[in-house]
């Protein structure tokens, strides 16, 4: 009987979770068709088909669901931060940081596609200072204090490289991996650069 129960709550967390990323999807297509101050929750209710007294089960303002993509869609560069601190400040150690940091912008694509497009609201929200402590926790963990102030400046340019490369890209022909993986070279390119092209 236990293992029943056990089974019935697993699959009840499973679907809230399942609706939870469905409200989050929703509402960043409306943010993204319509913008963030023009959405409402009852249009996100709406395209889900779903009550608001539903989806405030979920999420009681556009603010938390905004948070809850940041928090879910930005873990790992959480974890990379805390990954790279333990780590040496070498050469391998920031290609490293630099693959993963732009797989992870990569999957978190559509929320930096908002926060691109809605720098203003962005500043506004509790995200704005999440994504500046996660840029410093970046910087902190890809220069080396005591290098030349050009080397710290191309490895935080690295960083920007992967950012501006996920826009400005995109107009190019070309596959999209192929446009990651040159970004990614030049990114990579910045930081080999500031370690004597080692």
């Amino acid at each position: 009987m236990a293992g029943t129960t056990e089974r019935t709550e697993s699959t009840k967390q499973r679907r809230r979770g399942d609706t939870r990323q469905r409200i989050q999807d929703v509402a960043l297509e409306l943010f993204a068709e319509q913008g963030y101050e023009k959405t409402s929750l009852r249009e996100i209710a709406e395209r889900l088909d779903v009550t608001k007294a539903a989806l405030y089960y979920h999420f009681k303002t556009k603010e938390e669901i905004i948070v809850s993509l940041f928090e879910d869609l930005t873990k790992p560069i959480e974890d990379l931060i805390e990954w790279g601190g333990s780590q040496p400040h070498s050469l391998e150690t920031k290609r490293e940081i630099l693959r993963r940091y732009g797989a992870a912008l990569s999957d978190a694509e559509p929320l930096f596609r908002f926060m691109q497009e809605n720098q203003a609201t962005v500043r506004e929200l509790s995200i704005g200072e999440m994504f500046k402590n996660r840029m410093m926790g970046m910087r902190q963990i890809i220069i080396d204090p005591d290098a030349a102030l050009a080397d710290q400046v191309r490895c935080i340019s690295a960083l920007f490289t992967l950012h501006a490369g996920m826009f400005a890209v995109r107009d190019l022909d070309g596959d999209p991996e192929d446009k990651r993986a040159a970004v990614l070279d030049v990114a990579i390119d910045l930081v080999t650069q500031a370690h004597g092209g080692a």
